[in-house]
């Protein structure tokens, strides 16, 4: 399991697929959420629409036996009066649930149509009866008036008079052998007769849940089906997306196995991500090749730069081995000092190369170019104060390569100058030799390189000094330089930034 989704590919597609489902998931809950509410609220419009129909009749003094809405065609009907009871009931309800009361059999009363149509003989009996009944009605419609005062949330309606809101609620119904969900309205009217009376009438749910269930059973079809496409279609893209990282990687286990750094690995024609770490392994692989080509070709040199004096060294020790008197005591002395500066220039470079860095110090440029002026003929210092931050054992290295270089190729002098410009210290070693042809310049900081190969070795340095000078002004944060000089010489000068 850790190996199967331990590859970009796969956790790609995993996320993928989950991202896709918990959409799918939110949306489809979201769908049924909204479909049902929809759904719900067009059955209780049907079922308010059923109600009002019922109330518009009752308001309009219509007897209970001539209600339109009592046939049980149109599904359960409920009249409840103000104290909960149940006064008409639509024809086959068996059983109800969700109104404010379960009966199905209303309780015996007098019919509306005998209130509102007395015969004749009754209205022709004693008037003292007409009387009595004006202070029943009296006292009856200050026993509503009471109720309606008692009942803040009871609507305050005029006799014929219906509710203009309704409520709502759900619940079950069985009419005849048929029992349902149904969504119920009630609605209230004021009649003349029984006061205050409420109409339940309730419509069919059958059509939300049977879309409900459609919708759900699509879902539970649809989103597995389109998840796995999507798996399935991320698996793939993912794949040709990584085919180049692939060769990439490949292509650099197969530079590991060989080591032949002059490989590279292809780049897509893309322009994409993949294309760049193309791009950036190869740049990188060249500067590894560079770095070891240079280090083989300073291996090589350094080898062949220390068999010159120890050759030398060798060949004064044996003769002097053989015939003391012909021992060239101040030749040996001299091959074996170029050795050891040899060795100390070869010691430096190595630990350059490891990136060591300057030990943090305060180096006043001016007095460090009259100290390495001292006791050298021929060398003039024009300085004004400039104090940068480095090492000042490293800092007399370069100046004193600098001017040894200079001493060499001078007819008579060499100059040295120091100045400030802006944030930077500027330091220049100036000679009126042939100087340095334009070619050439940048060419003489490579390791090992002379311009003057015909010349004697014991005259001449090996073709570091100019390479360790660099090298240190590049650690320090500056940078070297070589150009012409006022007087037609060369010119080098070392710009460092100022503490």
């Amino acid at each position: 399991m850790r190996r199967l989704f331990g590859s970009v590919r796969s956790r790609a597609t995993l996320g993928a697929t989950l991202v896709v489902v918990v959409a799918l998931v939110m949306t489809g809950t979201a769908v049924l959420q909204a479909l049902r509410s929809n759904l719900t609220a067009e059955a209780g419009t049907e079922a308010e629409r059923k109600a009002r129909s019922v109330a518009s009749e009752l308001a309009a003094r219509t007897p209970y036996e001539e209600l339109s809405g009592l046939d049980g065609e149109a599904g359960p009907v409920q009249i409840v009066d103000e104290d909960g009871n149940l006064v008409k009931a639509a024809a086959g309800l068996r059983w109800i649930t969700g109104t404010v009361t379960d009966e199905v059999t209303p309780r015996p009363s007098p019919s509306p149509s005998a209130s509102a149509a007395p015969s004749p003989s009754a209205r022709e009996d004693d008037d003292d009866d007409d009387d009595d009944d004006d202070e029943d009605e009296n006292e009856n419609e200050d026993e509503a008036d009471e109720t309606e005062d008692a009942d803040d949330d009871a609507p305050s309606l005029a006799p014929g008079e219906t509710s203009r809101q309704a409520t709502y609620g759900s619940g079950a119904a069985t009419i005849g052998d048929d029992t349902a969900d149904y969504r119920f309205a009630a609605v209230d009217v004021r009649t003349h007769e029984r006061g205050l009376l409420t109409v339940y009438a309730g419509a069919p749910l059958a059509a939300e849940h049977s879309a409900v269930r459609t919708a759900l059973t699509v879902m539970l079809i649809g989103f597995p089906l389109l998840a796995a496409l999507v798996a399935g279609m991320t698996w793939v893209l993912t794949g040709r997306a990584l085919r180049p990282v692939a060769a990439i990687r490949e292509e650099m286990a197969a530079i590991t196995a060989s080591e032949d750094l002059t490989r590279r690995v292809p780049e897509p024609a893309t322009h994409d991500e993949v294309a760049r770490l193309a791009r950036t392994t190869n740049e990188t692989l060249a500067a590894l090749e560079t770095s070891v080509e240079r280090q083989r070709s300073f291996v090589a040199d350094a080898s062949h730069e220390l068999r010159s004096p120890i050759a030398s060294l060798r060949t004064q020790l044996e003769v002097a081995a053989a015939h003391p008197e012909l021992l060239d005591l101040d030749g040996a002395v001299q091959d074996t000092v170029r050795l050891q500066h040899l060795a100390a220039d070869l010691l430096l470079l190595a630990r350059l190369d490891a990136g060591e860095r300057p030990v943090e110090g305060r180096v006043d440029l001016a007095a460090l170019a009259r100290e390495e002026a001292a006791g050298r003929t021929g060398v003039t210092v024009d300085a004004e104060t400039a104090e940068v931050a480095g090492s000042r054992g490293q800092l007399g290295r370069v100046l004193g390569n600098l001017l040894d270089n200079g001493r060499r190729h001078a007819r008579e002098t060499v100059s040295v100058t120091v100045r400030r410009e802006g944030d930077w210290a500027v330091l220049g070693v100036a000679d009126d030799g042939d100087g340095v042809p334009e070619a050439d310049r940048e060419r003489i900081f490579q390791r090992f390189v002379r311009l003057d190969d015909a010349r004697s070795r014991d005259d001449g340095g090996a073709g570091l000094g100019l390479a360790i000078a660099r090298d240190v002004a590049a650690r320090h944060g500056g940078t070297l330089t070589a150009g012409a000089a006022p007087a037609g010489g060369a010119l080098f000068e070392l710009r460092l930034p100022l503490a």
